[in-house]
């Protein structure tokens, strides 16, 4: 009986898949995700009122809570928005200048996705499927497609 078919061994090996829903996950990645996502919200200059619907409709106080004192645990929702975030940011710095990587998401933008609208308003509206798509085409633009 033959054996199946696998890849030969490598020095390099995948990362281990985080588990958002483990709440010792969360209470690791949290403090810096958060933040992260404040410092994301400086660069690109974005309104605390945008800032709180970019994690979901967070209300004042938890939000200010939040910037205040970051050694809180997130939930899975927000973790994932903030990855996406960090991701959308890290290629921005890739492709674009500072300059242009700082000021791309509040640009009109005449990409069809965003019909003339802001990425950062498309996202906002958009929210978590949005997200994705900034991602997903900043990334194939980073990758060369």
């Amino acid at each position: 009986m033959a054996s199946a078919a696998s890849y030969p061994a490598g020095r390099f090996r995948p990362s281990p898949l985080v588990d958002l829903t483990a709440k010792s996950d969360r209470e690791r990645l949290s403090p810096a995700a958060i933040r992260t996502f404040f410092n994301i919200m400086e660069h690109w200059e974005v309104r605390d009122e945008y800032a709180r619907l970019l994690l979901g409709g967070i209300s004042n106080g938890p939000y200010y809570a939040m910037k205040k004192d970051p050694e809180r645990v997130l939930d899975t929702d927000r973790l994932l928005r903030i990855s996406y975030l960090v991701g959308i940011f890290k290629a921005l710095n890739i492709l674009y200048s500072k300059k242009l990587a700082d000021a791309w998401m509040t640009l009109p933008n005449s990409n069809r996705i965003f019909g003339g609208q802001t990425p950062l308003q498309y996202v906002v509206k958009g929210g978590l499927p949005a997200l994705q798509t900034v991602r997903r085409l900043l990334d194939a633009r980073r990758g060369g497609i």
